[in-house]
């Protein structure tokens, strides 16, 4: 079996991969690539004109069109509809996503429909942006902005008691951020539902999700990476801000955390390894007098480090190729990638700051705008 074989996908398995191959979302459904512009998409009666209206496709059929047949085990009964429309078209084997539900790759097979897990799906083809795709990520950017700015302006007019943020009489927590967060998201097309908003010292672990009342004079972090409704893109934006007096130690991380970014913004171009955009971070922070995880930029002591990679891609997913860390990914044209660096310290909490930006031939084309600073009253 190889690359040329057909390729089946079902709706409930590899989304991003669905969303990239269909256009659409959507709960139960078939899609079967059979090469040179032959594509078949099969969805649920209900579903069939929004399918016409949205959905990439050369033919887009009804599944009682196309011969399924109703049973108590709806799983069961795809399946074996995906089996006969192979069998119709003389097709002993296909590829699938590496991401199929294991109950739907059990049925297949028990059908006697063989297999090959394309392991690069899409990979090429997903990770360099069109420009569409870069305008549909640009806009989460923006919605990410525009929710960060949110959560930051109440932070900014809380009221300090015991060490406490208050805001409007009631605690002021990571939920009540949260939800504000994803009422500005919804309001504008976007969903955020897994963002960050952490208060210290808990912030110190990079994907504490937050919760309870937040502290003044410790940083807070919030990390927000919408998904747009209709596009299906995201955004990715971390800023820190501390409310009330900073410690000096929490401003010393925070500006080697600003510098190591802007030293690995610049380092980006094209051909230039993400290996080398992630050194270029850590070292920034080793000069500072801070110490990472890396082999090599271990720093000295017992004092904040960079526990993670410098950033990511984005795109269908909020965390795909190519990769900023240790592994070779010389980027190119059309990445979509972020610049994330931070510091870490257990007992004390965390500082990142995360900018979400195109490769282009002259560098990096930043989406974001938002300000970099401590202080909460900076983004009024």
């Amino acid at each position: 079996m190889n690359g040329q074989l057909p390729l089946l996908l079902v709706a409930r398995g590899d989304q991003a991969s669905w969303r990239y191959a269909t256009g659409m979302e959507i709960e139960d459904a078939l899609y079967f690539d059979f090469g040179a512009g032959d594509q078949l998409l099969i969805v649920p009666e209900l579903e069939l004109d929004r399918a016409r209206l949205q959905a990439r496709a050369k033919t887009i059929t009804d599944r009682r069109a196309a011969g399924y047949v109703e049973g108590s085990n709806s799983m069961r009964q795809w399946a074996e509809l995906a089996a006969r429309i192979l069998g119709e078209r003389g097709v002993e084997a296909v590829r699938i996503s590496r991401q199929m539900p294991v109950g739907y790759y059990e049925l297949l097979r028990s059908t006697g429909v063989e297999m090959a897990i394309d392991h690069d799906l899409f990979r090429q083809q997903r990770r360099k942006k069109t420009p569409e795709e870069a305008s549909f990520i640009h806009a989460a950017q923006r919605a990410a902005e525009a929710a960060c700015a949110e959560v930051i302006q109440h932070i900014a007019v809380a009221e300090i008691r015991d060490g406490l943020l208050w805001l409007d009489g009631r605690p002021l927590t990571s939920e009540r951020l949260m939800a504000r967060a994803e009422a500005a998201l919804q309001e504008i097309g976007y969903s955020g539902a897994d963002m960050i908003v952490a208060g210290s010292p808990e912030s110190a672990l990079p994907h504490y999700r937050g919760e309870g009342q937040l502290r003044a004079g410790l940083p807070i972090i919030i990390d927000i990476f919408p998904r747009g409704k209709t596009s299906g893109y995201h955004g990715d934006l971390t800023r820190t801000v501390v409310a009330g007096e900073v410690p000096a130690d929490v401003q010393r991380m925070f500006d080697a955390t600003v510098h190591a970014c802007e030293v690995a913004i610049a380092a980006v171009r094209p051909g230039v390894n993400g290996r080398d955009v992630h050194e270029a971070a850590c070292q920034a922070l080793v000069e500072a007098g801070f110490g990472t995880i890396w082999p090599g930029f271990e720093g000295r002591g017992e004092g904040p480090v960079m526990n993670h990679s410098t950033g990511h891609g984005v795109g269908l997913e909020a965390h795909e190729e190519p990769l900023l860390r240790p592994t070779d990914y010389p980027l190119a044209p059309g990445d979509v990638i972020t610049v994330e660096p931070g510091l870490y310290q257990v007992g004390l909490g965390g500082v990142r700051v995360e900018d979400t930006g195109l490769v282009t031939p002259e560098g990096f084309k930043n989406f974001t705008s938002l300000p970099k600073s401590l202080n909460p009253r900076a983004y009024l």
